[in-house]
């Protein structure tokens, strides 16, 4: 039996109260989903800014009888006190809600401090007082910057390149300064670059995956950002998933709460692109000749990203279920089948 199963069936036996922030959004649902799957209480928490109500029913949907173990409250992580009603009586907190992006970082650098620093302090102080015992959160891989090191090792971190990697960098500060002062538990996940179903392909700002996935069902260009040999560890939203769950349950190793959620191996976004392109064409023949279009690089991105993961297997027993691979024939087929009601289809590539 593996750690994740052993876990599951620990769960099952004696559930708990769990809170997921950005439960509507793609990571909090599949939280969510999970949690519920597992006979929990989960209350969800959003805003709906990045959210869909569409990714909560469908969480719903897939674990059928579990509507009277799920509560959900729209609101803000910067409004303290909904903060502090959200972690009434939970055991465990998983923060998901906040902004991402960095590109819009750049444009915005005041709203991403207000929602990723402020409503993060406010979640930590509210998850405090409320008694909870482990307060797990989203940090990022943007946080190690211009650190030219692969693959990329927990302590070893440079200068962040943009705001939204600032904030990310600024929340696990505050997480240690609670760690020392407070003495209040939490684990910082650093995620590399999740994807998988129910990731918004529609924003203005949407990842690279569904971004792609879109144009070519729509028959419009793909954008790469440079020469295409940037590279990125690509790492399956199921894989995120496990590891907040032994994040917030396993025993903790002293000294280490920050973790690297990633596969622990690099793609590049040429290989990216025609994986994408040919697992499509196998649906959409038309797509088959589709070539990207190149363009300058854009300001704060890293050049090359990948985890080193030694750190959370050995501390947490995580193993990623899935390759980059296994991960997009399920995200491709979840898109196939829901492309629709998300955006238009065309019917010939150009």
């Amino acid at each position: 039996m593996d750690v994740l199963e052993s876990v599951a069936r620990e769960l099952r036996a004696r559930p708990r109260r769990w809170l997921v922030t950005g439960a509507a959004g793609f990571i909090g649902s599949h939280l969510v989903e999970r949690l519920l799957g597992w006979n929990q209480v989960v209350v969800g928490l959003d805003n709906f800014a990045t959210g869909r109500q569409s990714n909560i029913d469908d969480a719903l949907g897939r674990t059928a009888g579990s509507s009277g173990r799920f509560r959900f409250i729209e609101g803000d992580i910067r409004d303290a006190d909904l903060c502090h009603r959200a972690c009434a009586e939970v055991d465990y907190v998983l923060h998901q809600a906040a902004l991402g992006s960095v590109p819009r970082s750049i444009v915005d650098p005041l709203l991403y401090h207000r929602v990723n620093v402020d409503g993060f302090v406010h979640m930590l102080l509210a998850a405090r007082e409320a008694g909870v015992q482990r307060f797990v959160y989203a940090s990022s891989s943007a946080v190690y910057g211009d650190h030219p090191g692969l693959p990329k090792r927990e302590p070893e971190i440079g200068s962040p390149m943009s705001p939204y990697g600032m904030t990310k960098r600024m929340d696990e500060e505050y997480a240690e300064l609670f760690r020392t002062v407070y003495g209040f538990e939490s684990v910082g996940l650093r995620y590399f670059n999740v994807f998988g179903r129910r990731q918004d392909p529609a924003s203005l700002y949407a990842a690279v995956i569904p971004q792609w996935v879109k144009n070519l069902l729509q028959g419009e260009q793909c954008f790469i950002y440079g020469d295409g040999e940037t590279s990125r560890d690509f790492c399956f939203v199921d894989n995120v998933v496990q590891a907040n769950v032994l994040a917030a349950l396993r025993p903790l190793a002293t000294g280490d709460q920050i973790y690297n959620v990633g596969v622990g191996d690099r793609t590049t976004l040429n290989e990216l692109y025609a994986a994408i392109r040919d697992g499509l064409a196998q649906l959409h023949p038309e797509i088959a000749g589709a070539e990207p279009v190149y363009e300058e690089f854009r300001p704060g991105d890293v050049r090359h990203s990948q985890a080193d993961i030694t750190r959370i297997r050995d501390a947490l027993g995580f193993e990623p279920s899935h390759t980059l691979s296994d991960g997009m024939r399920e995200t491709l087929a979840w898109y196939a089948g829901s492309i629709e009601r998300l955006v238009p289809v065309a019917t010939a590539h150009p």
